[in-house]
């Protein structure tokens, strides 16, 4: 399936953030209180009041309860506005 955001929206596939104790217990996404980090994967044709100044294949930073969380392909993803993206990791 292809998906195509529109205007300001950004389309970001899920990274995992598992972490592990140090006696081995996996602490899943949502009991982290972390940013959160995905990969752009596609991206809106932007507005006049909200340009798009991130492209495909950056790596980026959001707020964790942003967006709206789609299955593709049996992948997770997101799509969420410009504004919702804090920082672009380099």
């Amino acid at each position: 399936m292809k998906v195509r955001p529109l205007a300001d929206r950004v389309m970001v596939k899920l990274e995992k953030n598992e972490a592990k104790t140090a006696g081995g217990i996996i602490i899943p996404d949502t009991a982290q209180e972390k940013t959160q980090q995905g990969k752009v994967v596609a991206v809106g044709p932007g507005t006049e009041k909200d340009p798009i100044t991130v492209k495909a294949g950056d790596k980026v930073m959001y707020d964790k309860y942003a967006g709206t969380q789609i299955k593709i392909d049996g992948e997770e993803h997101l799509v969420l506005k410009m504004t919702d993206i804090i920082a672009v990791v380099e």
